[in-house]
């Protein structure tokens, strides 16, 4: 049957300054690894057997509809400002509006070099198409906003990197966009006021149809962006990378590169090899998406007919996300120890905890599932501590309804441990998928208990211990 993909563009749409057009560059022997036919059914794909999947999703073949698409955009990287950046080994296959009505991307990832790979090969490896393909469809099944792996796909061309050889892969990913904060501070920096107002309009078209002015857009960008991240943190999740361009406009999660997940407890925890300087540490992301949402808001200045009164109102915004990102991570941690609708004078508690926590060398997943499943006080160094502690927190659960219910919605038993994933990676390498299938099917379940599954819940042993995490690039 053939493959029927309902394309759907509007992206191409926009003025030749926004992208360049070009096709995938050919791979020599693709071999479908994973397909992800639950997604393929949401989008409305149909039809193609595994070879037709593994020329199209490598970039071999453009599917009927399709206008492949290279997207430029500028970026806050560690703090610094480049102004041209792109999509170096991306494309853009075309969009689709899914079965609850929803327009969403359709995107190859290694498909080759583009005007914007600054010197790159355009290609990627199996290890990181492997890794974010497990980490975003994991974090689809925790409720967090992300984007989703639709293929994963052999190349059987190697991809040189600084240790040698690699296999390559392409991964072929969903987004509900990839407008970026990045996207915005191109135009503005160019003073190209036209196109940064056909991507304002565009934007708010695409995803927030109810906005009228740049400040209500800045506002709900700031919403998002505040909730996500304190669910991020409320599962131990390090992006790696939080620069602007990689920031999505549409609150997802999006380019899982260096990111990990926390083993141990400690807030000024960092895995990324290319943070040198733990600017995207554990507790920093708080304060670093407060800092991209400036950037945006200063990339959006433009657009308004008095600056002076824009930078004030902006700045207001600004400076009050600190507050929303505090009022949602209240809300996720206090859930994470039973509490339905945490009040203020549950921060203590939560925090009193962390800090235990954090002396106590506690495996972060496995202390809060322990709270709802017994023997929270065997994860810390000293139990005392935790029991220290218990009395308080059994005293305010005593007020809830069920606490028990709300401790299982919120705590996963199950996440991507970082040993866990490299050790799926060998044995992909070494030609064996029942790993990364394995985590594939565990994960998509984190809540449940899976008794067959609980070696995946062990925290690493010493030899084990995932001391850095790469991009792949």
């Amino acid at each position: 049957m053939q493959l029927a993909i309902p394309f759907d563009n509007s992206y191409v749409r926009l003025p030749a300054q926004f992208h360049t057009r070009q096709g995938a560059v050919p791979v020599r022997a693709p071999r479908l690894l994973r397909f992800n036919a639950a997604l393929a059914a949401e989008l409305g794909i149909t039809g193609g057997d595994a070879a037709t999947l593994a020329q199209v999703f490598s970039g071999n073949e453009t599917p009927e509809g399709a206008a492949p698409l290279a997207q430029v955009y500028a970026g806050h990287q560690f703090g610094g400002f480049s102004p041209q950046l792109g999509d170096g080994r991306a494309l853009l296959l075309g969009e689709v509006v899914d079965r609850q009505g929803r327009r969403r991307d359709i995107q190859l990832k290694g498909s080759g070099p583009t005007p914007y790979s600054r010197m790159g090969d355009g290609r990627a490896w199996l290890g990181p198409v492997l890794r974010e393909y497990v980490v975003s469809e994991a974090m689809h099944a925790l409720g967090i906003p992300t984007t989703r792996a639709l293929a994963a796909v052999a190349t059987g061309e190697p991809v040189r990197r600084e240790t040698g050889a690699l296999p390559g892969a392409v991964l072929t990913r969903v987004a509900a966009s990839h407008i970026r904060v990045g996207t915005f501070q191109y135009f503005a920096a160019r003073r190209d006021i036209a196109s940064l107002r056909a991507l304002y309009d565009y934007t708010v078209a695409r995803h927030y149809p109810h906005v009228e002015t740049p400040a209500q857009l800045l506002s709900e960008v700031i919403r998002r962006q505040a909730r996500l991240v304190a669910q991020w943190l409320s599962v131990g999740f390090i992006h790696g990378v939080m620069n602007t361009d990689n920031t999505a406009i549409s609150g997802e999660t999006i380019d899982y590169g260096p990111c990990a997940f926390l083993d141990i407890y400690h807030p000024q925890t960092v895995f990324s090899s290319i943070d040198a300087h733990g600017r995207y540490a554990y507790d920093n992301q708080a304060t670093v998406i407060v800092w991209n949402m400036a950037q945006f808001a200063t990339a959006l200045v433009p657009l308004m007919p008095e600056t002076e009164a824009a930078v004030e109102e902006f700045t207001a915004l600004v400076h009050a996300m600190p507050d929303l990102i505090e009022t949602e991570w209240h809300h996720a941690f206090g859930r994470k120890i039973g509490i339905a609708a945490p009040g203020p004078e549950d921060a203590a508690l939560v925090a009193d905890l962390l800090t235990r926590m954090a002396a106590g060398r506690a495996d972060f997943t496995n202390t809060f599932r322990a709270l709802l499943e017994g023997g929270a006080r065997d994860q810390f160094l000293d139990p005392a501590a935790f029991d220290a502690w218990e009395a308080g927190w059994r005293a305010r659960l005593a007020r809830e309804a069920d606490p028990q219910a709300v401790m299982r919605a919120a705590n996963p038993a199950f996440i991507p441990r970082n040993h866990r994933m490299e050790q799926m990676i060998e044995a992909a390498l070494a030609g064996d998928l029942g790993p990364f299938e394995r985590l594939l099917d565990v994960l998509s379940r984190p809540f449940e208990d899976q008794p067959d599954a609980a070696d995946l819940r062990r925290p690493p042993a010493p030899s084990e211990v995932v001391q850095a995490t790469f991009c792949g690039t």
